[in-house]
C-alpha cells in the first residue's frame, strides 16, 4: 500500500504513480477485447454462414453476458478477494477465451467452430465482466480524500486508455483476419490480454488496497434480501429500507438507499446502449454494403507516414476498420470537452453537472441513428457510397458516448459509499448488459426468413430501423430530463456543485 500525502500537499495536485500500471492494463485489455470484437460479426455472419440478423444477436448477447457478470465480480471484490486479486485472478479466464476462439481455425468442421466459438465467448463474458467494475473502482481507490478534484480527469485518462487501445485494435485486427487468417486474428488479442494482465502485476506493491468485508452484513444484495422477505416489518414512511434500520448500521442502510436512488438514474441507460453497441452489428453491416476507401498511391509512397499506414492499415479502410472511428474520436473528444468545453460552460456560469451531461448524451446519440438512415436509404437505394461518410454519425454518436460512458463511470463513483463502490460500478455496467439483451432480441425478431444463401428477409427494413431506434431514444432523452431533476445527491454532491 503507499503511502498517504497529507491532505493539501503538493502530491494532492498530481496523479498517484501507481494509476500508469492500471492505465496500461486497460488499454492493452481493450486492445485484446475489441480487437476480437471488431471482426466478430462478419465472421459469424460469413465464415460460419450464420446471416448478418444472427450475428448480431449473438454479437449482442455476448456484450450481454459481459456486461451482466460483473454483478458476481463486484460481489467478489468487495466481500471475498478484494478488487487487485479478483482483477488478477479472473483475467485467466480472459486469456483461455482467447485461446479457445484462436483455435477455430484449427478445424474446417462449421459445427466445432461454432462450439469454441461459444466457448471463447463464454470464457471472455466472465473474465471481462469480472474485472469490469473492479479495475474503475481501482482507479478512484488510489486517490485520498484531498484528491477528489483529480476524480474527474483521472476517469477522464482512464476512457482515453480504453480508447487508445481499442483505435488500433480496430485497424490491426481485421487486416490480420484478411492477411493471416482468424487463427491470428483472434489469437494476437489473447496475447495483449496476457501482456495486460502482466502489467497490472507489475504495479503490486504500489496500489491503495481497500480490504473486502466479507463479516459485513451490509453488503447490498443481503439488504435487498433482507428488506424483500421483511416487507411487513417497514416503518411507516421511512421507504423500502426502513425494514433493515436496526439490524444494519445507518451507515449500510444509506449506502442501499443510495444505490437504489442511482440504479433509479440508471434505469433509462440501457436503450442508449442498445443503440450504441450496435456501432459493431447494424453500422459494421451497413459499412459492408459501402465502398471501401482506397488510400492513393501518393499517400502509400509517402515517407516514414505511407510505411505506417501499410504495416498497421493496409492499402484501404473498409466496415470494419471503419469501428476505429469511435475511439478516435473519443480521444480526440475526453480531453477537449474536460479541458476546454467544461470549463467553458462553468466560465459563462452553466453548471454543468454530471445529469447534464448525460442527458445531452442520450439526445446526441438518438440523431447519430437519424443520420446512420439517411446514409442506409441511399445505400438501399442503389448509392455506391464511401464508407467514410459513416464519419458524420460516428462523431455524433462518439460525443453522445462522452457524456454518458465517462460521467456514468464518475456519477456511480461518486454516490457509492466506499463499501458499494464495485457494487455501484456494476449497477452502471448493467446497463449496456440489458441495453443488448433487448436489442439482441429484436434483431431476432426481425427476421421474417433466412434464405438458403444467408441473405435474410425483413420485417423492418434498415431505414425504418434505424428512424425507430433513433425516435425511441429521442424520448428516452426526455424522461431522463425529469427523472434527473428529481434526483437528490447524496452527502455533499448537491446539485449546485460544479463538481459533477
Amino acid at each position: 500500500m503507499t503511502t498517504h500525502q497529507p491532505a493539501g500537499s503538493s502530491a494532492d495536485n498530481r496523479f498517484p504513480p501507481q494509476i500508469k500500471y492500471i492505465i496500461g492494463n486497460e488499454a492493452c485489455e481493450r486492445f485484446s477485447f475489441y480487437g476480437m470484437r471488431s471482426i466478430l460479426t462478419l465472421y459469424i455472419a460469413k465464415q460460419l454462414g450464420m446471416g448478418p440478423s444472427s450475428a448480431s444477436e449473438i454479437v449482442h448477447l455476448f456484450v450481454f453476458g459481459v456486461y451482466f457478470f460483473p454483478l458476481f465480480g463486484a460481489w467478489l471484490s468487495d466481500r471475498v478477494l478484494g478488487r487487485y486479486r479478483t482483477i488478477l485472478y479472473i483475467s485467466m479466464f480472459y486469456c483461455i477465451g482467447h485461446a479457445v476462439l484462436a483455435m477455430a481455425d484449427l478445424t474446417s468442421s462449421i459445427e466445432i467452430k461454432k462450439w469454441l466459438l461459444y466457448g471463447g465467448l463464454t470464457l471472455i463474458s466472465i473474465g471481462g465482466g469480472g474485472v469490469k467494475p473492479c479495475v474503475s473502482a481501482f482507479v478512484g481507490d488510489q486517490f485520498h480524500s484531498g484528491q477528489s478534484h483529480l476524480l474527474q480527469k483521472a476517469y477522464g485518462l482512464f476512457y482515453w486508455s480504453i480508447n487508445f487501445g481499442s483505435f488500433f485494435s480496430f485497424l490491426v485486427i481485421p487486416r490480420i483476419a484478411k492477411e493471416y487468417g482468424y487463427g491470428w486474428a483472434f489469437g494476437v488479442p489473447g496475447i495483449f490480454m496476457g501482456l495486460a494482465t502482466l502489467i497490472f502485476w507489475m504495479g503490486r506493491g504500489h496500489y491503495r488496497h481497500v480490504p473486502p468485508d466479507p463479516e459485513s452484513r451490509g453488503g447490498f444484495w443481503e439488504m435487498l434480501w433482507h428488506a424483500l422477505t421483511h416487507l411487513g416489518d417497514r416503518k411507516p414512511g421511512r421507504g423500502f429500507w426502513s425494514s433493515c434500520e436496526g439490524r444494519f448500521t445507518d451507515e449500510e442502510v444509506d449506502g442501499a438507499r443510495a444505490a437504489t436512488r442511482v440504479a433509479g438514474v440508471f434505469a433509462l441507460i440501457p436503450f442508449f446502449w442498445a443503440l450504441w453497441d450496435q456501432n459493431s452489428t447494424s453500422w459494421v453491416i451497413q459499412g459492408d454494403k459501402m465502398t471501401p476507401y482506397i488510400f492513393s498511391e501518393g499517400v502509400l509512397n509517402m515517407p516514414i507516414v505511407g510505411g505506417v499506414i501499410r504495416f498497421i492499415i493496409g492499402d484501404r479502410i473498409a466496415a470494419e476498420q471503419m469501428q476505429s472511428m469511435n475511439a478516435l474520436l473519443v480521444m480526440l473528444m475526453v480531453p477537449l470537452f474536460t479541458l476546454l468545453v467544461f470549463p467553458l460552460f462553468e466560465k459563462i456560469g452553466t453548471r454543468v453537472t454530471t445529469l447534464r451531461r448525460i442527458s445531452t448524451g442520450l439526445f446526441m446519440a438518438g440523431a447519430s441513428f437519424g443520420l446512420i438512415a439517411l446514409i442506409e436509404q441511399k445505400v438501399a437505394a442503389g448509392e455506391k457510397l464511401s464508407v467514410l461518410w459513416q464519419t458524420i454519425p460516428y462523431i455524433v454518436l462518439t460525443a453522445g458516448e462522452v457524456l454518458v460512458s465517462n460521467t456514468g463511470l464518475e456519477f456511480a463513483f461518486r454516490e457509492a459509499p466506499q463499501s458499494m463502490r464495485s457494487t455501484m460500478m456494476s449497477f452502471f455496467l448493467l446497463t449496456t448488459a440489458v441495453g443488448n439483451l433487448a436489442i439482441s432480441k429484436v434483431f431476432a425478431l426481425n427476421v421474417k426468413e433466412r434464405l438458403p444463401d444467408g441473405r435474410e428477409i425483413l420485417h423492418v427494413d434498415g431505414t425504418a430501423f434505424f428512424n425507430l431506434c433513433g425516435g425511441m431514444l429521442f424520448l428516452v432523452g426526455i424522461a431522463f430530463v425529469f427523472v434527473a431533476l428529481r434526483y437528490t445527491y447524496r452527502g455533499d454532491q448537491s446539485p449546485k456543485s460544479t463538481a459533477h
